[in-house]
């Protein structure tokens, strides 16, 4: 047995070293990802009957792991105490190197992208209700260690989804985190339809690009809110028509500054309040999100990155009928759905930079700081420019 493979080879398909890289946190080290995450050598885990090995070609960064590095707003330590390290990532694409005994939907070879909301798989929320209501749900990569910043990863079969051949592997283990999680937030919670103004914040980043091309495919109209020129380009570029510099605007002032914002969205709209505000800012933008909604709208939210203490005039929620949502990631159907808009070529990720393995604190870093676009990947065992997907024959 080998003890470690180089990073950018593919060795014989289910070979299996002794030791793998991985990117690991630390209690001791807790911080800022460029201080916190650092490249380890680990051994590999062994995976159960449900379980499927995969040798990871690429990874996603994600807020999650800034949340991870810091140890903030809970330490992830907290949430795995019988293993004194984290390896975080929650997004991949790669090659299925090794199935569980109950296997049947997979096989090694296949080259996969993954979902990361993992559950029992046994109990009635599981079979019938939505698996994101089982008691045992996590986020893989988070939640969970074992994730996406290593050589190989180790997942649930029910994770799992087929990669869109179109795309490279970078590209592949970018979206689907963030994507999955829009889609669950406007075609699951809050029930987009033809023809909905949709107010978006932050929507050139990670999660609002895709809820640009969701409204876009559904008939919606997105209101995207920005913070640069480049930034808004890239919405227009994806669909967006209606495009608000949230520089202009200080909503920190309170309610008089929401509603010139307000007044802007009107003006864009020909008079209308948004139908739906796609909210994850949380604590700088809630207020004003509830104030904008038109009556009977939705807020729905699947995070809070500025801050999780939301303080807001409820009388425009309960006089105006409005609707708070709360949203996280998607279950396996609704993931499969969304990725089948990607293999069909209708929503396409937004790649903004991709990282060797070694600067994965880094891009951290840059998330961290909002000093990116779209999404950032890291190259794990694609690191080589010669290496390219499986024989698409075999």
């Amino acid at each position: 047995m080998t003890r470690l493979f180089d990073l950018g080879t593919v060795p014989p398909l289910g070979e299996l070293p002794e030791t793998m890289q991985a990117v690991v946190v630390r209690p001791d080290r807790e911080g800022e990802p460029r201080d916190a995450m650092l490249v380890e050598e680990v051994p590999l885990r062994e995976i159960g009957p449900r379980e499927v090995l995969v040798m990871v070609m690429a990874a996603g960064v994600n807020f999650n792991g800034v949340w991870a590095a810091r140890g903030k707003p809970v330490s992830v330590m907290k949430m795995h105490p019988e293993e004194d390290f984290h390896i975080p990532g929650s997004d991949a694409s790669g090659i299925v190197w090794k199935v569980g005994s109950a296997v049947k939907r997979w096989k090694p070879g296949d080259e996969v992208v993954l979902h990361c909301n993992q559950s029992c798989g046994e109990c009635p929320p599981c079979n019938g209700e939505d698996p994101l209501a089982c008691s045992s749900q996590r986020i893989w990569g988070y939640e969970t260690s074992w994730g996406s910043f290593a050589q190989f990863c180790v997942v649930q079969s029910q994770q799992v989804l087929p990669r869109p051949r179109q795309l490279s592997w970078e590209a592949s283990a970018s979206y689907g985190l963030t994507y999955f999680t829009a889609y669950r937030m406007l075609l699951g919670r809050a029930n987009m339809q033809p023809g909905d103004n949709v107010l978006v914040w932050g929507a050139s980043g990670g999660l609002g690009v895709f809820a640009i091309q969701l409204c876009r495919i559904t008939g919606a109209n997105p209101i995207a809110v920005v913070s640069r020129e480049d930034k808004a380009d890239l919405c227009r570029e994806l669909g967006a028509t209606m495009i608000i510099d949230r520089r202009e605007f200080d909503l920190s002032k309170g309610a008089d500054e929401s509603r010139r914002f307000g007044k802007r969205i009107r003006e864009l709209t020909g008079g209308a309040d948004p139908d739906i505000v796609f909210e994850h800012v949380g604590q700088e933008t809630f207020p004003t999100s509830v104030l904008v909604a038109r009556r009977f709208g939705k807020i729905v939210i699947c995070g809070a990155t500025t801050g999780f203490k939301l303080d807001f005039d409820v009388r425009y929620l309960w006089m105006r009928q409005k609707e708070i949502l709360g949203s996280h990631f998607s279950n396996a159907f609704q993931a499969d759905k969304a990725n089948r808009l990607v293999m069909e070529g209708r929503i396409r990720p937004v790649l903004d930079e991709v990282f060797d393995f070694g600067d994965t604190a880094l891009a951290h870093q840059r998330m961290a700081d909002n000093q990116h676009k779209g999404k950032m990947a890291i190259r794990v065992q694609a690191a080589g420019s010669a290496v390219r997907p499986l024989d698409r024959a075999a």
